[in-house]
């Protein structure tokens, strides 16, 4: 296996695929570099001098500047280089979109429901709408075990702490979260469980909610009933027998939409995890499909390149509003925009949030933008689509499953185990990792380390989502994990 991978011709760092010792003699491109310091796996070293000041280039774009003189062969990571990011900016638009070929139509066996959409699941979900009944509706969850089966592929309860004490727009997104996923097409059935005296009670979801199935969509307030897991219990059960007869049935590929969102992310999480998701990505586009990239702080020095994929400059605009929205709530919470990449992103060889956003920013392929989304907003446009969320894994991951994915694409440089209201792929950026936790990774782009081509990893991948779209389980759902969380920003009366 080479030792260095220099991933344009603009570049002036190559990243290590190994790590390199002081003294040894390494070829990138067919010139010999000599390693002055050691240089860990998935670091990134400097390919000729570095001036103080000077910008540094990786992915072809600067990731930040030199602190210092940085010799031929040395490290560059925190130590030496620093970010380049600033707060809110103003953008031209430069459209550089690529239109993808449509495709042979692909297809899987999903559950088709009577507003149009298609479920990859036939779950029973157990929605409380204040954190005052999360016990209550855990306790529902073990007791309708019992339901499971004969058309019903599980039951779970979605707890959180939220639905009182909540202010603008905290208020605003518990209860359009809450309403999204009680309308969404992986639920067969649904009981939205609330108290009675909350502010974002079950009248507040259900005004948000438009052709409700009155047989699948319920709704149970505890302070009205003298046994609440009695009565929840008989709605649960009534609910479970409207889905006994619900089979999979063909679905095209175009019906899906997927989230993209990476965490725990390393030095290649951006040459392998990361592009193989945007070729992934751009194959479901040219089915017909659709994409959601979220995370938006994560875009922060690479979102030109997502600007100038607008496809229109109504989009253009609303992705700048995007940035400098979120720029904003940084800067009203005194927080520094650039505060981030996180322990475990520098140790895996992240310098800068430059660099970790160019890296991020591969999930989503060459597609042209189609629409901007706002947090708690459902996906309606075909395409590729950004939607407003922080980097937080399980915050991002329920809104894009608000958003209306049915399944999440989650790369990871360093692994983790969590899950969120729908069917979360865990995809590894390097061999060691889904070797060591097999109990984890669902899918290894490691391999293109070691010889496989980019196409087709990304084709694999699409193999591997169809499947999972048609019935099989990822890790996660194995371990039973199931979480949600959704986005806090104000104040907690």
């Amino acid at each position: 296996m080479r030792a260095m991978l220099k991933i344009t011709p603009a570049d002036n760092v190559a990243v290590a695929l190994r790590t390199l010792e002081a003294g040894e003699t390494v070829e990138v491109e067919g010139e010999a570099c000599t390693v002055s310091t050691a240089v860990p796996a998935g670091h990134k070293m400097a390919l000729r001098p570095i001036a103080a000041g000077e910008t540094i280039i990786k992915y072809g774009y600067p990731i930040g500047e030199a602190k210092c003189d940085i010799r031929q062969g040395e490290h560059v990571h925190v130590h030496n280089l620093h970010t380049l990011l600033s707060g809110e900016l103003s953008y031209e638009w430069h459209p550089k979109g690529q239109r993808l070929e449509p495709a042979e139509v692909r297809s899987f066996p999903g559950y088709r429901r009577k507003n149009g959409s298609v479920g990859v699941r036939n779950e029973l979900w157990i929605l409380p709408t204040v954190g005052c009944v999360s016990g209550i509706a855990k306790a529902l969850e073990r007791q309708a075990q019992s339901l499971v089966g004969g058309g019903v592929e599980a039951v779970h309860a979605f707890t959180h702490p939220y639905g009182c004490s909540q202010m603008g727009d905290d208020q605003e997104h518990t209860r359009d979260v809450l309403a999204d996923l009680a309308q969404h097409p992986n639920a067969g059935g649904v009981l939205v469980l609330g108290l009675g005296c909350e502010n974002s009670g079950v009248e507040e979801i259900r005004k948000r909610m438009a052709n409700i199935d009155e047989r699948r969509i319920r709704f149970l307030v505890c302070q009205q009933v003298e046994d609440e897991i009695e009565t929840g219990m008989e709605i649960l059960t009534a609910i479970a027998e409207e889905m006994r007869s619900d089979v999979r049935t063909p679905c095209p590929a175009s019906s899906l939409v997927v989230g993209l969102k990476c965490g725990g992310s390393d030095g290649f999480s951006g040459i392998t995890a990361n592009p193989v998701i945007g070729g992934f990505s751009d194959l479901l586009i040219a089915q017909g499909g659709s994409t959601i990239l979220t995370e938006v702080p994560e875009m922060f020095g690479a979102e030109t390149i997502l600007m100038d994929r607008c496809e229109t400059e109504e989009t253009f605009e609303k992705t700048v509003s995007l940035i400098n929205d979120f720029k904003r709530y940084f800067e009203e919470n005194h927080q520094t925009i650039y505060e981030n990449p996180s322990p475990g992103n520098k140790a895996g060889g992240i310098s800068t949030l430059e660099d970790k956003a160019l890296g991020c920013t591969q999930k989503s392929g060459f597609a042209p933008v189609k629409d901007v989304l706002a947090y708690g907003e459902r996906a309606k446009v075909k395409g590729l689509n950004l939607l407003s969320a922080p980097g937080n894994d399980l915050v991002a991951a329920t809104a894009l499953a608000a958003a209306g994915a049915q399944i999440v694409l989650f790369s990871t440089g360093r692994g983790t185990p969590f899950a969120s209201p729908v069917p979360t792929v865990k995809i590894s950026s390097n061999t060691p990792l889904a070797e060591k936790k097999r109990n984890w990774i669902d899918f290894n782009t490691g391999t293109l380390l070691s010889g496989q081509e980019l196409p087709q990893l990304s084709q694999a991948l699409m193999d591997k989502v169809l499947a999972i779209a048609g019935g099989e389980l990822v890790l996660s759902e194995k371990s039973g994990y199931h979480d949600m969380a959704i986005f806090k920003t104000g104040v907690t009366l």
